[in-house]
């Protein structure tokens, strides 16, 4: 049974490469959750809002090489301010009517430091970029793994350069915690 909590890199690279976590996961939507971070106002104000869908799969090979997908609604943000909320589904922004999920796929998932290196790539309005950082995993007593991460990315890159007066950074956060089950 594999150990509970926070993963060292060495334990969780035992884990992969024993088999132990060899397998097909599912993201569990009621208990993930993905947040979006950003400064407005000329760096005074944080602007956040969380996506209210989210799905994802998982795979974990006998060797311990890992792939995935994580998929975003992006109609689904919700900052608490509707005309906000409205202007980001937008053409300016996300693009709903015509980009219905941000996605993020995992081609890989490294032990290192004091978590995981995760790399693959991030596509936002059909817009794909590779993507690399680091996360924390924890291995819980039940057949649970938790991934959490922040995510720093620049939303120019994506074709997102709205901003008005130049008073929004485009530098943003999207903070993961991710809750995958084996199926």
């Amino acid at each position: 049974m594999a150990p509970s909590g926070q993963m060292t890199a060495p334990a969780l690279d035992v884990l992969l490469r024993d088999g132990s976590l060899a397998g097909n996961w599912a993201l569990d939507p009621s208990r993930s959750q993905v947040s979006l971070r950003s400064k407005s106002m000329w760096g005074m104000a944080s602007v956040k809002g969380v996506f209210g869908q989210v799905s994802g799969t998982g795979t974990v090979s006998a060797s311990g090489d890992v792939s995935g997908t994580i998929n975003v609604g992006s109609r689904s943000i919700d900052t608490g301010n509707s005309k906000r909320d409205k202007h980001l589904r937008s053409a300016e922004f996300f693009d709903v009517e015509h980009h219905d999920n941000i996605t993020v796929t995992v081609d890989a998932i490294r032990p290192s430091g004091e978590g995981v290196t995760v790399t693959g790539s991030l596509t936002v309005r059909g817009r794909s970029k590779p993507l690399s950082f680091g996360a924390k995993v924890a291995v819980v007593e039940g057949g649970e793994v938790l991934l959490d991460a922040d995510v720093h990315v620049n939303r120019a890159d994506f074709g997102l350069t709205w901003n008005q007066m130049g008073m929004a950074s485009m530098n943003n956060t999207i903070t993961v915690h991710a809750v995958f089950t084996r199926q």
